[in-house]
């Protein structure tokens, strides 16, 4: 099939938008911030990703302009705390539609932990954090120059806190630490195995895979 998103359902013609689950599994942006009041804010994005390892920066993006991406406008600055498979139920009651100044954490029963650079607090909960200062914020237009409502925070990373548990042979384990993402849908991942390959310019020969890890 094809069909042009612009005409939304009528595009694809399936009962359900298949984008999200293509572009699948998506890390979860699970960003705490405070607002200009310094009230603190919780709550998960699914667009979100590493687009630069040195110096490493982030981005996520938000349909609306929501209190987490409100706030990186405001305050410069934000921190993302990795979601887990033990952490799901706790992020998942930090998506509700929460009255502004609520706290998330106190609702879905997290702890709040300070940070070294940044003044909005992080998981402590979270296997890993990194604290963010913002670079860029801005809405997207289209191709047309119309805004979207949608909107995208950049951020330098300044500091990173890992549960030294999680690091195994050098290495942080996402298995160990039930990494988990966001598919299509309604719909999540664990990461459970990992396989290994080198690539061609990594030298000695190519190898295609090699055995699981799990």
């Amino acid at each position: 099939m094809f069909y042009e998103p612009k005409h939304g359902k009528r595009g694809h013609g399936l009962p359900f938008d298949p984008i999200k689950a293509i572009v699948a599994p998506r890390p979860i942006g699970w960003i705490s911030s405070l607002d200009a009041k310094g009230r603190p804010n919780l709550a998960p994005y699914s667009f979100f990703n590493l687009v630069k390892g040195q110096p490493p920066i982030v981005v996520f993006g938000s349909e609306g302009l929501k209190h987490s991406a409100a706030n990186a406008f405001e305050t410069r600055e934000f921190v993302f705390n990795l979601v887990t498979r033990p952490l799901f139920d706790a992020m998942n009651i930090s998506s509700g539609a929460h009255a502004e100044g609520e706290n998330e954490f106190e609702a879905a029963g997290l702890t709040m932990a300070p940070c070294n650079f940044v003044k909005a607090p992080r998981v402590a909960e979270s296997p890993a954090s990194f604290e963010c200062k913002v670079l860029q914020a801005m809405e997207l237009h289209d191709l047309d120059g119309n805004p979207t409502d949608g909107f995208m925070v950049l951020g330098q990373v300044v500091g990173i806190h890992i549960d030294e548990r999680y690091i195994v042979d050098g290495r942080f384990d996402a298995v160990a630490a039930q990494t988990i993402a966001r598919c299509g849908y309604r719909d999540y991942s664990q990461v459970t195995e990992m396989f290994e390959a080198l690539r061609p310019t990594d030298g000695g020969a190519f190898t295609p895979t090699t055995s699981d890890r799990t």
